[in-house]
């Protein structure tokens, strides 16, 4: 059976309407608008891997906006992410010296941030299920972190809440930059 070159040219213009209207689709084809495009970078999770130095430290006071230094202005630390879910965080505020009294030993625990779990990330969150702290209040919670990464830098903050080492008992949040180390 032979068609005619009028139905054949309607066939090629519904065709070509088709495809113009409906894209690949329209015929059956896979919808390429839901493959990540290849300039789409790694992801949240794959960015996180690995060693970050802190670079700064700072703490919003919910009630009056103040914002501080509150480990200093050279505080020190690392956050450690591994591929395989866990991270180590471990920060500790300027100018500390070893202890001469139990004072002393008490005092330097406000200037100490450190936990140990599995983390997971949820959207631009990392959160931890903690395991181990300086803080026993903090085992067995989970403690989530907004995160962004820009190049070499991560840019992290805590939601409102009241920290055991400061504030007493006023919310506050973080506010912490990293620099990923060589």
């Amino acid at each position: 059976m032979r068609i005619s070159r009028s139905v054949a040219r309607a066939f090629q213009v519904s065709f070509l309407l088709t495809l113009a209207l409906g894209g690949p689709a329209a015929l059956g084809a896979p919808d390429q608008t839901d493959r990540p495009s290849p300039q789409a970078g790694p992801s949240l999770a794959e960015q996180i891997v690995g060693t970050w130095e802190l670079v700064s430290y700072r703490v919003e006071d919910k009630e009056t906006g103040k914002i501080v230094d509150a480990m200093g202005s050279a505080p020190r630390g690392r956050v450690i992410f591994t591929r395989d879910g866990w991270v180590a965080f471990n920060l500790e505020g300027s100018d500390r010296k070893p202890a001469a009294s139990e004072a002393d030993r008490a005092a330097l625990m406000k200037t100490l941030v450190a936990y140990i779990g599995r983390y997971r990330i949820e959207g631009d969150q990392w959160v931890t299920a903690v395991q181990t702290a300086w803080a026993p209040e903090w085992v067995g919670t989970e403690q989530r972190r907004s995160i962004t990464i820009d190049g070499a830098y991560a840019d992290v903050v805590t939601p409102w809440r009241a920290m055991p080492n400061w504030d007493e008992g006023r919310l506050s949040r973080s506010i912490i930059r990293f620099k990923r180390a060589p």
